[in-house]
């Protein structure tokens, strides 16, 4: 019996946009009731939100258990991190602050086993393999790896055709926020400059035939992203999501007292 198939993997490759939203509260619970909602994919935030390695598994299980496709961003490059999130039997990764194509190869062995890589061995104890339930998880686990580099600087939009000459990155995801606060316009991701520099990458990326991501909550930026040509669209965060509706529902019977 093989490793699961990715399905987010294979159709986000095959060419499909997929709508997805951020999950930053770091509650199974709440990671549940996301699952019902009807997004694409969700994503386990383990650089921003205050998960660790057993918060994310704990939400994986259960999104898994629903039938959500997901996605964990670590945060960082940390092969020991990288190692850990597989093993809990993430297939998707998202890794932050990817600025050269020497960091994408390196993140890129860390996913994979020998002789591709240096991923460590050590199945029998992970989830990945439903604890050694999966008999042939070794050698067909390379496969449904998907690996995404998160460019969000100067520095990583300089190096961006270094890392989509990396055929084991398979996507590439833009962030906004970041990438405005190094170009000197730190919350304002709609800048033009930074507007027109998001735009740019996503069309090159997907000129490179690799998966393109970004994230942002304004409909109309969300467009022109899809105009461009990403296909992995992160359209919310639970957090925000969750605050607004708290704040709007007691402000509508605050005002009517």
């Amino acid at each position: 019996m093989p490793a699961p198939v990715n399905t987010l993997k294979h159709r986000l490759q095959a060419g499909e946009t997929l709508i997805g939203c951020w999950l930053g509260m770091a509650e199974p619970y709440l990671a549940e009731i996301s699952a019902t909602a009807g997004f694409d994919w969700l994503l386990i935030d383990g650089e921003h939100a205050p998960n660790d390695i057993r918060s994310m598994a704990a939400q994986l299980a259960v999104l898994d258990a629903g039938g959500a496709s997901t996605v964990i961003r670590l945060p960082d490059d940390d092969p020991a991190r990288i190692k850990q999130a597989l093993d809990i039997g993430a297939q998707t990764l998202l890794i932050p602050m990817v600025e050269s194509a020497g960091q994408a190869e390196r993140i890129y062995r860390a996913t994979r086993y020998p002789p591709l890589g240096f991923r460590g061995v050590g199945s029998a104890l992970a989830r990945a393999s439903k604890f050694a339930a999966i008999p042939d998880y070794l050698t067909t686990a390379d496969d449904q790896i998907c690996v995404l580099a998160q460019v969000e600087s100067r520095a990583g939009l300089q190096a961006l055709d270094g890392i989509l000459a990396n055929d084991g990155i398979d996507g590439v995801f833009i962030g906004p926020s970041d990438l405005a606060a190094d170009m000197g316009h730190i919350g304002r991701p709609a800048e033009p400059a930074v507007k027109e520099a998001v735009l740019d990458a996503l069309r090159r990326i997907r000129a490179a035939g690799r998966i393109a991501g970004v994230l942002s909550m304004d409909p109309a930026y969300i467009t022109d992203c899809r105009d461009a040509g990403a296909n992995f669209l992160g359209v919310g965060i639970d957090v925000t999501l969750f605050a607004g509706a708290m704040r709007a529902h007691a402000s509508k019977f605050k005002q009517s007292t």
